[in-house]
């Protein structure tokens, strides 16, 4: 399909880059690509068209500089942006720059950022439509308002960070005297993450299912919702595995929580795609949690489902297209589950795993999706998110899809960072998860660690060998910067060894 758009210009990395990169080629759109000093030779930037240098490794110098991302747009000739998720996705004052630079940012309209995007204004758009909410702070609270407000609504209670989401900015509190160092790390996490330390508080819900609506709204009036995402297997507030459809909703439910997810939407004058957060209760009470005004990492699980390219979506809604979708005509088909794998070390409570990447096979087959950003030879840093792909599996009931997923793990190597995948496999085989039997404290409490097989180094060690001499040294036509030359994979493995033997 032509004609929407000539150029895009892709404001992020890692695997939502390349997704959106595979977005663009499907729409006949050239993709640029952008990258920080470190990302010098990322799978995004092997993909696009061209790629353009930001800055330095710090987000703030780079994937967070608005000036410089604008400035590179007018020089790819890029006449939109997208912006993927986190980093400036959900940044008003960005998608208002688009704007005064004659670009369209593919995302909702400044308006709608701040009415849903912004999670205080959101939860005030949520009280004019009636749909329930969580006990808390109507808007971004001093130290001394979150005190008084805590001992009112009574512990525990969660701070959260009011500019962005993705766990990040977000604190658990059980105590009066717990509260003021974690004000303190929530504050320092948001302004890290987003520019903004502004957080609110609510009460905690213990035990509780997260739940999310994925909807789609074009210029022209209409919203619909492609059914829901359960999400509830986080650690520190990530989530870590997402299906579609929920375990615990049926279709009474579904419909009810669908129609509160587009009155908000409707309210705030939303166009593009947007996820509408719940938590759910142990009554089967659900409460609005958050909007996320920006593409989701989990929308594959709804894509293959539902057989609808959210990204494609995205892009035909932002260049003022109409949605060719009604309500009726969204159906879901099968069961769908996501497990995010991420550089962190499940045996030592998820702590960043970074390292060279010197071994890698991704799992394929019937009813098996990876979104990667994994490339053999890989620098896996710690400047930025530590996920590295997802895998997505379908099956024609959850049953199917969980044995479809436990093959695909099975199948998926990656040596020299560790990764969450030892923690897949341990919890798609725990009868809870199979029964649907779990809440957002699942990881907290049961969580216990797998051990990663010693053999699996023999075999990335072999098979980094064999390829290392046969990888491209230099993507972009450019020298490899002092302290950038990639090392033999032979030292690599030596020296994953000797830290696991400590």
């Amino acid at each position: 399909m032509n004609g929407i758009f000539s150029r895009v210009l892709i404001a992020n990395r890692g695997e939502i880059a390349v997704r959106v990169i595979r977005a663009c080629r499907d729409l006949g759109i050239s993709p640029v690509a952008v990258y920080s000093e470190v990302d010098r030779q990322a799978l995004h930037v092997r993909l696009a068209d061209e790629a353009y240098l930001l800055g330095p490794a710090p987000a703030r110098e780079s994937y967070l500089n608005i000036e410089r991302i604008i400035e590179l747009a007018h020089q790819a000739g890029a006449e939109a942006i997208h912006p993927g998720y986190g980093f400036l996705s959900e940044n008003a004052e960005f998608a208002e720059a688009c704007a005064r630079a004659g670009i369209v940012f593919i995302g909702p309209p400044p308006e709608a950022l701040r009415a849903a995007g912004e999670k205080t204004a959101a939860k005030e758009l949520a009280r004019r439509v009636g749909v329930p909410l969580v006990p808390g702070s109507d808007g971004p609270v001093s130290d001394e308002e979150a005190l008084w407000i805590a001992g009112q609504i009574g512990y525990p209670v969660v701070i959260k960070a009011a500019a962005g989401g993705g766990g990040k900015g977000m604190r658990i509190v059980r105590s009066p005297n717990e509260l003021p160092s974690a004000l303190r790390l929530a504050r320092s996490e948001a302004l890290s993450a987003f520019g903004d330390d502004s957080v609110y508080i609510e009460k905690y819900i213990d035990p509780a299912r997260h739940v999310e609506v994925q909807v789609l709204c074009d210029a022209h009036g209409k919203c619909i919702h492609l059914g829901e995402r359960e999400c509830s297997i986080q650690r520190r507030y990530q989530k870590l595995i997402e299906e579609s459809p929920s375990p615990i909703v049926d279709p009474a439910l579904r419909a009810e929580m669908g129609e509160a997810a587009l009155a908000i939407f409707r309210a705030a004058g939303y166009v593009n795609a947007g996820t509408c957060e719940f938590i759910v209760g142990p009554d089967r009470k659900f409460y609005f949690l958050e909007v996320n005004a920006r593409i989701q990492v989990e929308h594959p699980v709804t894509e293959q489902v539902t057989g609808i390219d959210l990204v494609v979506e995205q892009i035909k809604l932002a260049a003022g297209y109409r949605l060719e979708y009604d309500q009726k005509d969204i159906i879901q088909r099968g069961w769908a589950l996501e497990c995010r794998v991420y550089a962190e070390d499940p045996d030592n409570n998820f702590l960043p795993s970074p390292g060279q990447v010197v071994a890698l096979r991704e799992p394929a087959g019937p009813g098996i999706r990876v979104d990667s950003g994994l490339y053999l030879g890989q620098r896996v840093t710690i400047d930025y998110d530590p996920m590295l792909s997802k895998v997505i599996a379908w099956g024609r009931d959850r049953r199917e899809a969980i044995a479809r997923m436990l093959r695909a793990l099975d199948e998926y190597e990656v040596a020299g960072p560790k990764t969450t995948i030892p923690f897949h496999r341990a919890v798609l085989r725990d009868p809870r998860f199979q029964a649907g039997e779990f809440d957002t404290g699942y990881v907290a409490r049961h969580w216990q660690g797998v051990p990663v097989p010693e053999d699996l180094l023999v075999k990335a060690a072999v098979a980094a060998a064999v390829d290392f001499h046969r990888r491209p040294k230099v993507v972009t036509g450019e020298r490899p910067a002092a302290g950038q030359v990639q090392e033999s994979p032979w030292k690599v493995a030596g020296r994953w060894a000797a830290l696991r033997s400590r």
